[in-house]
């Protein structure tokens, strides 16, 4: 994955739009520092991070300069240093490459989302091990969606259906320096997010869309067509920790990881 064996983590804490449910739900000034079982979920999220010694430094893209007062655990770990702040840019992928263009070239990044609430240091620890094992440029974090339904029953995620499976994203990914590069493509994604099967074809080309369609594409063969599309050659992580595919999008979200986290914190 790369030329050191730490990371350094970039988190994404801005709001993606001004009328966020968990915002108006909580009346948080900003859905990264909304409580989740009393603590703001970015210090959660923080927690985690610090918890590894495969995470040597931690870089946050966001909230607004204002908004840190409002939550001021966060505010004094970045005066004490413990995080450094870089104001958010007008969408994810943007920020996301600023924070990368903070990190040396032979240093891995680790890339993750402010929602994360139920990110612990043993789900860090894996995901690192892994990707690290990994002759990936890049990789990415997916659950199993028949361990999440296995462990929390009824709980709503978005999935992805391959012939061998139905997988969530973690919002968990490391990149090394060529692997940013895929970054571009997130770009595109954005730019393009009302013709999604536009940006799908074009990266994976059509007769790989075709086989998604009939129920035929594998999750391997998914991403060997995007490493040969884009030359960086990306790999999944799958992990055995169900509750790192629930982020913190909407309240059912919120609720769903409030009752777990109640359970393993009593």
């Amino acid at each position: 994955m790369g030329k050191t064996n730490q990371f350094v983590a970039v988190v994404l804490a801005a709001d993606r739009t001004g009328n966020d449910p968990i915002t108006q739900h909580t009346g948080a000034t900003c859905k990264a520092i909304a409580p989740v079982a009393g603590r703001p979920m970015i210090i959660r999220v923080l927690d985690a991070l610090e918890a590894s010694d495969l995470v040597k430094s931690i870089i946050l893209c966001g909230p607004p300069k204002h908004i840190l007062p409002d939550c001021p655990e966060l505010e004094q770990r970045i005066t004490e240093g413990r995080v450094s702040w870089l104001p958010n840019l007008d969408s994810p992928s943007k920020s996301a490459m600023k924070g990368f263009e903070q990190v040396d070239t032979d240093t891995p990044v680790f890339l993750t989302t402010a929602d994360h609430a139920l990110l612990t240091p043993q789900i860090v620890q894996h995901f690192l091990n892994e990707s690290l094992k990994s002759n990936g440029d890049a990789t990415v974090g997916l659950v199993n969606i028949d361990s999440i339904i296995a462990a929390f029953p009824g709980a709503k995620r978005t999935v992805t259906k391959f012939r061998d499976g139905g997988y969530c994203g973690c919002n968990l990914f490391t990149f090394n320096h060529h692997g940013r590069e895929i970054v571009s493509i997130w770009r595109q994604a954005e730019a393009m997010r009302k013709r999604p099967w536009r940006l799908i074809a074009q990266i994976l080309g059509p007769w790989t869309v075709l086989k998604y369609l009939l129920g035929q594409l594998t999750l391997e063969q998914a991403f060997n067509a995007v490493s040969v599309k884009t030359h960086i050659h990306a790999q999944a992580i799958l992990l055995p920790f169900p509750e790192a595919g629930v982020d913190v999008d909407k309240v059912d979200d919120l609720l769903l990881a409030e009752s777990i986290l109640g359970n393993n914190e009593n």
